[in-house]
C-alpha cells in the first residue's frame, strides 16, 4: 500500500520508535497520523492526533477504534523490556506478555474490521531479532516477541481475504530508552521507520532491517550451538 494518503495509528508514539514512524508517515504524506499513547498529553506535536490508547485496558483500545474508524495502517510498536529472565519474577514476566504480545493482538483485532471496511490496509508489527534467538537475560522479552510472531504470521492467513497486508519487522539494537544500557552498535530510530514504511509499500511481509536481524534469520535452519556456542559444550553430568 501507499504511505501517501494514508492515515495511521502508531502505538507507543510518544518516543523512540514510535515517534520515529509518526515523523517518517508525515514525511510520506500520510493524511493523519494518529498517536496512541497512554497519556495524550505527551504529544506536542500539532500535525499528529493523540488518541489514548493503553495496551493493557481493552476498553481504551474499543475506544481507539472507535475514535479512529478511518484508519487503514496500524503499526504495533509499543513495547517494553524489563530485563526479566526466564526464571525472574513472575510479575516481569507477565508485564513482558502483556505489553509485547496480547495487547498488540488486542489491537489487531479491535481495528481488523475498521481496515476491512477501509479496503484491506496493513498491519506492522515491530519485533526483534530476539523473537527467534535469546540471551539468558532476556528470555521474558524474547519469549512474548516469539509469541507475537506467531501471532503476526496467524494473523497474516486470518486477515488474507480481507485483503490486509501484514509486515513484521525484525532488527537488532536500536538507539532508544530500552537499550540505554546496552553497550554495542544500534541503528537510528529514523532507519527502522523508513525500512519498514520502504516494506509496506513493497509489500513485504517481512522485514529484517539489519545485518543482525539477517543472520539471525539465515542461522535458524542450522545447528542450534550456532546460535548458542555454549551448546558445543556438553552437559555436566548428562550420560
Amino acid at each position: 500500500m501507499l504511505i501517501t494518503g494514508s492515515t495511521a495509528l502508531v502505538t507507543g508514539a510518544n518516543r523512540g520508535i514510535g515517534a520515529a514512524f509518526t515523523r517518517a508517515l508525515l514525511d510520506r504524506g500520510a493524511v493523519k497520523v494518529y498517536a496512541g499513547v497512554r497519556d495524550p498529553g505527551a504529544i506536542n506535536d500539532p500535525r499528529l492526533t493523540a488518541i489514548g490508547l493503553d495496551l493493557t485496558d481493552r476498553d481504551s483500545i474499543a475506544e481507539a477504534a472507535r475514535i479512529a474508524g478511518d484508519v487503514d495502517l496500524v503499526i504495533n510498536n509499543a513495547g517494553v523490556d524489563t530485563g526479566t529472565p526466564t526464571l525472574g519474577d513472575e510479575a516481569g514476566l507477565r508485564e513482558e506478555l502483556e505489553i509485547n504480545y496480547l495487547g498488540p493482538v488486542a489491537v489487531s483485532r479491535a481495528f481488523a474490521p475498521v481496515l476491512a471496511a477501509n479496503g484491506g490496509g496493513a498491519i506492522v508489527n515491530m519485533l526483534s531479532a530476539l523473537a527467534w534467538v535469546t540471551l539468558p537475560t532476556t528470555g521474558g522479552y524474547a519469549s512474548a516477541k516469539a509469541a507475537m510472531l506467531q501471532a503476526t504470521n496467524s494473523l497474516r492467513l486470518n486477515l488474507h481475504e480481507q485483503g490486509t497486508l501484514v509486515t513484521a519487522v525484525h532488527v537488532g539494537y536500536v538507539d532508544t530508552d530500552m537499550t540505554t544500557r546496552v553497550d554495542a552498535p544500534k541503528l537510528a530510530p529514523d532507519a527502522v521507520a523508513a525500512a519498514a514504511l520502504d516494506g509496506v509499500e513493497a509489500g513485504a511481509h517481512e522485514v529484517l532491517v539489519d545485518d543482525f536481524a539477517r543472520s539471525v534469520r539465515a542461522a535458524l535452519s542450522r545447528p542450534l550451538s550456532g546460535l548458542y556456542p555454549l551448546l558445543a559444550t556438553p552437559v555436566a553430568g548428562a550420560s
